[in-house]
This record gives C-alpha cells, structure tokens and sequence, in this order.
C-alpha cells in the first residue's frame, strides 16, 4: 500500500465527522429508552456491520482466522472489553461529573494514550527522531485544545445550572470512575494496533492491505459487544422496557443509524491507518480524535447550544479549536 498522507488523512478527517455526529439521532428518539436505542446501536455497530464489511472485503476471512493461534485473537478481544466496559463508565461520569470535566478527563487520557502506547510499545523502532519530536509535540498541543475546549464546556454548563455541584466524597469517586475510563477508552485503538496479526495474515493470503484491515474489527469489537449488551439487558429488564421495542419503528431506525456512522467512522479509520504509513495507528488514533472533538463540538454550536454562552466561553472555545488545528498539522507532519 502506497504512503499518501494526504488520503490518510482526509479519510480519518471523514470518519472523525461521522463518529462526531453518529449521537445526532438520539436526540429525535421519541419513544425508546436509553437502553432500547443503545442495545439496537450495540447490536448494529459491533456486531451486523463490521461482519458485512469484512465477508464484503476479505477474501478467504475464515480461513485467515483458522491461521491464527488463540492468543493472536484473545488479546484483541479482551482488549475490546477492555472499552466496552470504559463506554460504559463514560456515561456514568459524564452524568456524575459533567460533560466539560469527564471530556476532559477521558478524551484527554484517551487521545493522548491511545496514540502513544501503540507509538512506544509496537513502532518506537520504526519512528524517526524528527517524527518522533512532531508527534509528542502534537500529543502536547492536543492536550492542550482539549483542556480548553472541555473548560469551555464545563463554564457554560455551570452558568445555565446544567450540573449540581457533588460532595466532596462523590466527586473524588466521580473522578476516579472518570479516569479508569479514560484508561481503558484507548483500548479500542489497542486491539486495533494489537491485532495486527490479523490483518498480516489476510494480506498473506492475498488481500491488499487497506482491505485486510476489516478483518480484525469482527474479532475486537466482539469483546466490546459483551458488556455493552450485558448493560443494556440489565436495564431492560430493571426498568421493565422490552415492550417498548413493539412500537415505532423510527425509534428502531434512528437507533441503527447511530451503528452504522459509528462503524463507518471506525471502518475509515482502518483504512486510514494503512495510508499513513508505519505510524498509522498512533497518528490516525489522534487525528481521529481531533476531528470527532471538532466535529461534535460544531454540532453543537450549529444546533444553538452555546447561543447562551459566556464570553469566556467562547474565547475558549476558539482557543481550544485553534490548539487542535495545530495538533492536526503537527500530527501529519510527523507521519510523513
């Protein structure tokens, strides 16, 4: 496969659009509870999509499976629970903390380890010194825009009373549920990274690169099916909401539409990583980062969220998305 930075990066900036927005349609979920949509969404992204894309894409899938040894297709399946359970403990922070602090807490950790655990443990020999300064440095600015970014959240929402403010005790536990998500979110990346061996042994057997890369999501996304799934049952049947599933069918299909733009993001976001070069992993995992913030941050100034907001707010707001154009340019610069 060909190095084009250029296409790498416009197929992640594409994905960071669709995973950015792939919420968007929960907010015309009439009927359905949470967990309705989110089991539905579970189900489609994790499971129905990325089997299509890789029997669609893959030439010889099963066989490449047959190929591997148990634990080339235990590590990206324990790693896949590994952010099942952190999706999990997003919403829960989020509802606990607030949406500035806990983004803060778990995109920042997330972005940040999940392009440099692949960048350090698997391609530390592959990374040149230039590279390897323009990369950190990009990390460092990217840190630095979701900070202010996630501050500029957390300003607005305490001035519209959005959030009360906890005792002592239950923002220390708050925050530690917090940062164990932010811990474990990257792990998606990790079983993607990890879970190479996948993708090596499809392109063996006569795939090109950019296709073999759909194999691996079947195998990483299916640990991530268990306890999101498991959560959703629960939920079900503690809130007595299965009969909701007998009615409208919009709800059902605005829940399937969140699957397939999530997947689809994920799904470029793998083919990105094979146009980026020896890197890909890290660089794309930050640049797909940047752009979902971007993208999702957008979404809610075109929608009016932040028509209210101070002017604090605002300035920080625009510092924060200067910082990560920075951290773009200085991420595709280091994959070059």
């Amino acid at each position: 496969m060909e190095h084009s930075v250029p296409t790498g990066v416009s197929l992640v900036l594409v994905a960071g659009l669709m995973s950015g927005t792939c919420m968007l349609p929960s907010k015309f979920v009439r009927t359905w509870k949470w967990e309705n949509v989110w089991l539905v969404f579970s189900m489609v992204s994790l499971v129905i999509i990325p089997w299509i894309l890789a029997v669609a894409f893959v030439e010889r899938l099963f066989e490449t499976y047959r190929a591997l040894s148990p634990q080339q297709l235990a590590i990206p399946i324990l790693l896949g629970a590994g952010w099942g359970i952190a999706q999990i403990l997003f919403g829960v922070s989020v509802k606990r903390l607030g949406l500035g602090i806990a983004y803060a807490i778990i995109v920042g950790l997330g972005a940040v380890l999940g392009t440099l655990v692949p960048l350090f443990v698997q391609q530390r020999t592959l990374a040149k010194e230039h590279a390897l300064r323009l990369i950190l440095s990009g990390v460092v600015v990217m840190s630095i825009g979701i900070s202010l970014t996630a501050w500029s959240g957390q300003i607005k929402e305490r001035a519209a009373g959005l959030h009360e403010n906890p005792s002592h005790r239950s923002y220390l536990a708050a925050t530690f549920l917090a940062v164990l998500c932010g811990l474990m979110a990257p792990m998606l990346n990790y079983s993607f990274a990890f879970g190479q061996d996948i993708a090596k042994t499809a392109v063996t057997l006569g795939n090109q690169p950019v296709h073999a890369a759909y194999a691996v999501w079947p195998v990483g996304l299916a640990g991530g099916l268990v306890p999101n799934a498991a959560y959703s049952l629960w939920l079900l049947t503690k809130n007595r909401t299965w009969a909701l599933f007998r009615s409208t069918p919009p709800d059902f299909l605005r829940s399937s539409l969140m699957g397939v733009l999530w997947m689809g993001a994920f799904a470029l976001y793998g083919m990105s990583a094979t146009f980026l070069g020896a890197l890909g992993t890290s660089v794309g995992w930050g640049l797909l980062q940047i752009f979902m913030i971007m993208t999702a941050t957008m979404a809610g100034v075109l929608t009016g969220e932040w028509q209210q907001a101070s002017r604090s707010a605002r300035l920080l707001l625009g510092s924060g998305i200067a910082g990560l154009t920075a951290a773009i340019v200085l991420l595709a610069a280091g994959s070059m």
